[in-house]
């Protein structure tokens, strides 16, 4: 008897009648063994097996209990790294985010919402709509107020009163402090407020919203 041939048996009967059943329908190293007990216990003494044939059987059961050690030790480390990614993304909160983009999207007749970080207080200055050639096409007025993240909405209607065809639009902030000293922001850098995980998967809270961390291209 083979013991490569016994991977696809789930019930191996002796030659006294009686059955081994195995409930999970997969063979491992321990029931290999078994078997080969087995084989040896009820050879035929005229006819022994062959010595050959039982260190073969016995090399093929080490190399499966060295498989199962090493699937073993690869999800431990898989653990231990996720567990190392959680801890990275954990520090990363107070520091900013860039998603790599300060591109919105803007379906024509429709209102567009974006979100800009403002790191110091504002005294005054203009939200700047650029399309893809970076032309400013529409402006926004900022009020005086705090640092912080700011909601805006943008009816898509340009300075010449036209109004904009879909696509992508960039968002970028050109504002003074109170202090007078002139700043720039834009759309896609955002303070990390906490992060969250679920099934795994770690997300980061930037602005209002959480998205998963493989989206951001930069942390500083």
């Amino acid at each position: 008897m083979s013991i490569t041939s016994a991977t696809d048996t789930t019930s191996i009967t002796s030659t006294t009648g009686s059955a081994y059943e195995n409930p999970n329908g997969v063979l491992d190293k321990d029931d290999f063994l078994q078997l080969l007990l087995v084989e040896l216990q009820y050879q035929d003494p005229t006819e022994p097996t062959d010595t050959e044939q039982i260190l073969s059987q016995t090399s093929e059961l080490a190399t499966l209990e060295s498989t199962e050690n090493t699937n073993k030790a690869l999800e431990e480390l898989s653990a231990s790294l996720m567990n190392s990614q959680q801890f990275s993304m954990i520090s990363a909160i107070g520091k900013t985010a860039d998603l790599g983009s300060n591109a919105i999207s803007y379906d024509e007749g429709e209102v567009s919402s974006f979100e800009i970080y403002f790191p110091k207080d504002v005294a005054g200055g203009d939200v700047e709509i650029l399309d893809s050639n970076g032309n400013i096409i529409d402006t926004i007025v900022l009020e005086s107020g705090n640092s912080g993240v700011y909601k805006f909405d943008w009816d898509g209607v340009l300075n010449d009163g036209s109004s904009a065809d879909s696509g992508l639009y960039y968002i970028t902030a050109s504002y003074t402090t109170p202090d007078n000293e002139k700043l720039s922001t834009r759309v896609g850098t955002y303070p990390i407020e906490s992060v969250r995980f679920e099934d795994g998967v770690s997300l980061v809270k930037v602005g209002s919203s959480y998205i998963p961390a493989d989206q951001i291209k930069e942390i500083y």
